[in-house]
């Protein structure tokens, strides 16, 4: 099992844009340092806090990276299907290593209205921006009728040697089954535990048998890597009894090195292979010691299961 990063993007407007700046590159520079797997941002907009965009912070976040994985989140539907091509092309040229996309749908009416985008629409644009996409990253000439584009003999460059690696974010059954029919790879909610997530794997699994591809499940956990049980949950305290992004405890991994370990194991048992963190807790140096620890003591044995 491999061990990534969904790095925090997203602040309070009261805290110091530049300063939170100079945290995030800090942030990538100890996940690198601590040799953890990969590191992501995510895509959200119009939000009332300070909110970093994927393309340029990942540009800049390159820069500490090195060769290690890493990738972008995107809400296929709120980009153009060739603006994003080329964005995702320049990227993966800039990347020292394997370069991913992550696909989502997106929600949230207060996202969609500045782009003009009905939220009915997305399960149909993402179907056809992807496919635009993923045809122009792999070197095409692209004509296209489609419901939203019409496209005559466009192509970009840079584009990938390889084919660049999609993961569609899902959680409902038709979203599922469109990740194993489009991508490479399916990446489970967050929230996602017990039945649901059961459910969810075998209907993904299903699709891929169907659509003749081999499954790769990633799957996000909110973080917090603590010195021990006691001392992460005092940590996390404060958190959870504000309101912790409507994720219940139950899907939040926290604790020792050790109780982490027993906490990710159910993921592998049941076929998940990259797990992409984001941390609970805010502070600074409280982050960059839980990278630490993944590191030292949790990625080790996690890598070392069969």
């Amino acid at each position: 099992m491999k061990i990534g990063v969904s790095i925090t993007t997203g602040f309070p407007a009261t805290r110091d844009a530049r300063e939170m700046g100079r945290q995030l590159v800090e942030r990538a520079r100890v996940i690198r340092e601590a040799g953890l797997d990969s590191l992501f941002a995510g895509d959200h907009h119009a939000t009332p806090g300070h909110y970093f965009q994927n393309v340029p912070l990942i540009a800049r976040l390159l820069a500490e990276t090195g060769d290690m994985m890493t990738g972008a989140l995107f809400l296929v539907p709120l980009h153009h299907p060739v603006l994003m091509a080329e964005q995702v092309g320049t990227l993966w040229a800039l990347a020292g290593g394997p370069f991913v996309l992550i696909a989502a749908a997106g929600d949230g009416e207060e996202q969609f209205a500045p782009f003009g985008v009905p939220l009915r629409q997305r399960p149909s644009r993402i179907e056809e921006h992807l496919t635009i996409i993923q045809r122009l990253l792999a070197g095409e000439r692209v004509s296209y009728q489609g419901r939203y584009h019409q496209l005559s003999d466009v192509a970009i460059r840079p584009v990938p040697d390889t084919p660049l690696p999609v993961w569609i974010a899902a959680s409902g059954r038709p979203a599922v089954q469109r990740a194993a029919r489009l991508a490479a790879g399916w990446l489970a909610a967050p929230g996602a535990t017990g039945e649901e997530l059961a459910t969810q794997t075998a209907i993904y699994r299903q699709a891929c048998a169907a659509a003749g591809r081999t499954p790769e499940l990633i799957i996000r956990r909110d973080v917090y890597v603590g010195e021990s049980d006691s001392e992460a949950e005092e940590t996390i305290a404060p958190v959870l009894a504000r309101g912790y992004r409507g994720i219940h405890r139950s899907a939040l991994i926290t604790g020792s090195p050790e109780t982490v370990i027993e906490e990710l194991r159910p993921l592998h048992q049941m076929g998940f292979t990259h797990v992409l963190i984001r941390h609970i807790v805010p502070e600074q140096e409280r982050v960059l010691a839980s990278y630490r620890r993944l590191g030292r003591y949790v990625l080790p044995v996690v890598r070392a299961w069969a």
